[in-house]
């Protein structure tokens, strides 16, 4: 298994918002990709920013490409969510999943 991190900020009054776009258009889209088994969020308030980090499980890299193209580390940050945050990395990381419980 493959799991792809990928890092965003968004300004406090957009972070719930930006949760919303994944939890009802991100997530249930990745659900249709074959090779999909997963994702998480990590939150993480401060002051002035809202942290992300998306975790998003995969059975290869193959399914990966299902999801962001030809370049399995280019980001996949559609037009709603860039609205919605202050920064966003350009590209993702794979880590390979050696042991789950």
């Amino acid at each position: 298994m493959i799991a792809r991190t990928w890092k965003g900020s968004a300004r406090p009054e957009h972070a719930d918002a930006y949760v919303a776009h994944l939890r009802e258009s991100t997530f249930p889209q990745l659900k249709t990709i074959p090779g999909h088994r997963g994702a998480y969020v990590l939150r993480r308030d401060g002051a002035s920013v809202v942290e992300f980090t998306v975790i998003t499980l995969w059975e290869s890299i193959d399914a990966i490409r299902r999801f962001s193209g030809n370049d399995p580390e280019l980001a996949v940050v559609p037009p709603a969510a860039q609205a919605l945050l202050a920064f966003y990395d350009d590209r993702a990381s794979h880590w390979e999943v050696p042991l789950q419980q």
